[in-house]
């Protein structure tokens, strides 16, 4: 147990959190926070979207680039309503088209806002998690989606006049976009539970319980069900196995639908009727992530685009080109601190730091109103963040040059950049294809990237693209797998040919929930393929062999470390704690189990709030030439690090990473050099999970090597690692300063020190007996004597390794 203390001890110093958490408001009845943020929350994108046909028919209220557009359906001419600093969205007219509400994100909350469309002026109902606005059918009031004190998300009511509040649901999870009926008792809303089921339902005034559903399925993200001003019918987009539809519905007899389209090139995002009850507006981005607004008549038929003929700023504007060197990630905002967008390429949100960001292959060009813009950019992590300001005149044209400069040339110097978990569609706002991997690729500087396919519980997302290969020339792009059997632990194939199915087993799923299948199947099948194997996202917490960290481990991990199974683990990943998953780790090389460290943001690429691929990378150094093979090969050795920001150069003995050093029980010299455009608190040599020599870096950001020697024990492991505090800028985004080198091993692969390795076999031992507890009580009974040998053969293999 000392020994345990003391490793925990050379985490040092006070930062032990990792794990991305929330930047708005926690929803505390709600499981996971990221898929609140990714899919609840406003969106920001160029084009129109958010459509709400005005009362009288003839104009429309419409969000683009984060304000409030009046189109006039006869011009096509879009007057810009709102500006400042905050992105404004989700329009709804009041019955008698004199004000509207929406809702303004200011990066760190949502807030309720209701505006004079004469005069302007403008009156905040709510702030923190407030969403979806709707007045009432007299226009006296609003019901809108608001946190609770305890923290989930309900629905509540307010009279304008009074400011009188009252909470309308109690349900656990969320309740969101309600629709009110004209007769003034029922309210049509979506439900989301923390176990991933959503519903559209419909409640009557004073109902004790939730009411009556009327749709229900799996992760249903982005459905934003509309009633017709009538209250007839609904209108609603539904995801199918290879897309999304449009369809409506009967409000009395819900069974009785009528499918209006199915795939397009997009998704059919917040339809809204027209309020004659003739058209159904929605908004649908391109290939190239724009969006555009169409119509469709309430029978089907041909899909219009309703286009825009003009955008009135209701100012004067300008244009900035930006230029850079070559690809980059760029963030901009115009002189009221509002975010400035180009007319393509898709938008996104660093929930992090709280930046919208976008790419730049070298040249683009951005409208803003008249006065200073701002212009940010880097390129990757290995750049510190260079900006620019200029002056925008009315019609005329400036250029803004950027020239993101990396500390390290990692390429030059035999190491390339991956992302090994993430994912390209996850029910987000657009419809990506893999060619749109290569932008955000090229800003981050990687060099390898293995998208897996996932499943949204009942969906299997993107199949079609699994055959889809790219790796002549960098960036290379090689489709994987995630396998989530949620109750044993998430899995990655990666460098496989063929899927294996099924995706998901385990208790809790309707299908194979009593499955008597081992994580190791998958892993085997992956590596008869020729592929690797790889613990995803593993532990939550700083320290999982606490009393309560046991449970954060995945049921299967020790198990199949035991057997020798996998051959990676995810150290770094954006949902998990990097400290965490090092101590585990730690536990693993202690104990003679050679696998190798990985890492992968988890990020979904099609979402628009989501961190930037490569957030947590590896680097790899491959033996000869770059090439797919050699990449897989080095990341298979350990010829690697991982890092949310840190770049790491360590030499031991003229020794790297994945190298063996012929003879322990004697001094070795050492160099380590660090790279960093972010801080760093501290840089270590780490011998068997025990630090052996510490040093202080410089202000960043910085290039700077260390020498020095450590003395190194007969057999086990050591490497270098690097810490440092709560990211609070770019280029990292990702909650914490961390870098790792894989292990340069003593005497042979798999060696271990006596004591280290007993004191790892002891904890292995307590968490494998956790995890065979709550395997026994998720099965509750069924017979399971593949489980059961398995688990069992683990533990006596772990006695001997501690006999040794």
């Amino acid at each position: 147990m000392r020994l345990r203390i003391a490793l925990l001890a050379t985490l040092a110093p006070a930062v032990l959190a990792g794990q991305w958490t929330n930047r708005y408001p926690k929803n505390a009845g709600y499981a996971h926070q990221v898929y609140l943020e990714g899919y609840e929350l406003p969106t920001m994108g160029s084009g129109p979207m958010d459509p709400a046909p005005a009362p009288d028919g003839r104009s429309l209220l419409i969000a683009s680039r984060g304000w409030i557009w009046q189109l006039d359906l006869t011009s096509g001419v879009a007057h810009r309503i709102t500006n400042g600093s905050g992105v404004d969205a989700r329009p709804t007219w009041s019955p008698d088209g004199k004000r509207f509400a929406f809702v303004r994100d200011d990066g760190r909350t949502t807030s309720v806002v209701v505006r004079d469309v004469d005069g302007g002026a403008e009156q905040e109902i709510e702030r923190g998690m407030a969403l979806d606005p709707v007045f009432t059918p007299d226009g006296v009031g609003l019901v809108y989606s608001s946190l609770t004190p305890g923290g989930d998300l309900d629905l509540w009511s307010v009279t304008l006049q009074t400011g009188t509040k009252a909470r309308l649901t109690a349900e656990p999870g969320l309740e969101l976009r309600a629709q009110l009926h004209p007769d003034g008792e029922r309210t049509l809303y979506v439900s989301k539970n923390r176990v991933g089921d959503n519903m559209v339902r419909l409640r009557r005034r004073g109902d004790a319980g939730p009411g009556q559903t009327l749709l229900t399925d799996n992760i249903l993200s982005l459905i934003r069900p509309a009633l017709s001003a009538s209250g007839a019918e609904v209108a609603y987009n539904w995801p199918v196995i290879d897309g999304w539809e449009l369809r409506t519905m009967s409000l009395d007899r819900p069974s009785a639908s009528t499918r209006l389209f199915g795939r397009r090139r997009g998704r059919p995002l917040t339809p809204a009727w027209s309020r004659d009850g003739q058209w159904i507006y929605f908004t649908e981005a391109d290939s190239a992530q724009r969006f555009h607004l169409y119509r469709i008549n309430r029978n089907g038929g041909s899909v219009t685009p309703v286009e825009v003929t003009s955008w009135d700023y209701g100012t004067p504007t300008g244009r900035v080109v930006v230029r850079t060197p070559g690809p980059a990630r760029i963030h901009a905002r115009d002189a009221a601190g509002h975010p400035l967008i180009p007319t393509s390429g898709m938008v996104r949100f660093d929930g992090q730091n709280g930046l919208t960001y976008f790419y730049s292959s070298g040249t683009l060009q951005l409208e803003a109103p008249v006065g200073r813009v701002e212009i940010m950019a880097v390129q990757g992590l290995a750049s510190a963040p260079v900006s620019v300001q200029v002056d925008v005149a009315a019609g005329a044209t400036v250029e803004a040059s950027l020239a993101p400069r990396a500390l390290w040339d990692a390429s030059a110097n035999g190491w390339f950049a991956g992302d090994h978990h993430f994912h390209l569609n996850y029910g987000g706002q657009v419809d990506l294809a893999p060619a749109d991997l290569l932008a955000p690729m090229r800003g981050e500087a990687l060099d390898a990237g293995t998208p897996m396919l996932a499943n949204l519980h009942n969906r299997f997302e993107d199949q079609e693209f699994f055959s889809v290969r790219s790796t002549a020339a960098s960036p290379m792009i090689a489709f994987s797998q995630e396998v989530r059997a949620h109750f044993l632990g998430h899995i990655g194939l990666i460098g496989t040919s063929s899927l294996f199915w099924p995706w998901i087993w385990g208790p809790g799923y309707q299908m194979y929930g009593a499955d008597d299948r081992l994580n190791a199947e998958p892993l085997a099948e992956g590596r008869r393929q020729g592929g690797l194997g790889i613990y995803v996202h593993p532990v939550s917490g700083s320290d999982p062999f606490s009393e309560a960290g046991l449970s954060s481990i995945p049921i299967a991990l020790i198990p199949d470390a035991v057997h020798g199974a996998f051959d990676l683990l995810e150290i770094a990943c954006l949902w998990s704690n990097e400290i965490g998953s090092t101590e585990l780790w730690y536990r693993l090389l202690n104990a003679g189990l050679q696998v190798m460290p990985s890492a992968g943001t988890d990020a979904m690429t099609d979402l628009h709030r989501t961190m930037a691929l490569g957030a947590t990378r590896v680097y790899v150094r491959p033996e000869g030439p770059f090439t797919w093979e050699s990449y897989m090969a080095g990341l298979r050795a350990g010829r690697s690090f991982v890092t949310t920001g840190p770049m790491l150069e360590l030499e031991l003995g003229g020794l790297r990473p994945g190298d063996v050093i012929p003879r322990g029980g004697r001094e070795v010299p050492f160099t380590l050099a660090v790279h960093s455009a972010m801080p760093v608190d501290s840089v270590a040599i780490v011998v068997n999970g025990r630090t052996l020599w510490s040093g202080v870096p410089g202000r960043a950001p910085f290039s700077q090597t260390f020498r020095g020697s450590v003395r190194v024990p007969a057999g086990g492991w050591v490497g270098a690692r690097v810490l440092g505090p709560a990211v609070d800028r770019w280029p990292a985004m990702a909650s914490r300063v961390f870098a790792h080198t894989a292990p340069i091993w003593i005497g042979g692969r798999g060696t271990t020190d006596p004591v280290s390795r007993r004191a790892a076999v002891t904890d292995l031992e307590r968490a494998l007996a956790n995890a065979e507890q709550r395997l026994l009580a998720g099965y509750a009974g069924a017979p399971i004597p593949v489980l059961r040998s398995y688990f069992g053969e683990a533990r006596a293999r772990l006695a001997e390794i501690g006999r040794r």
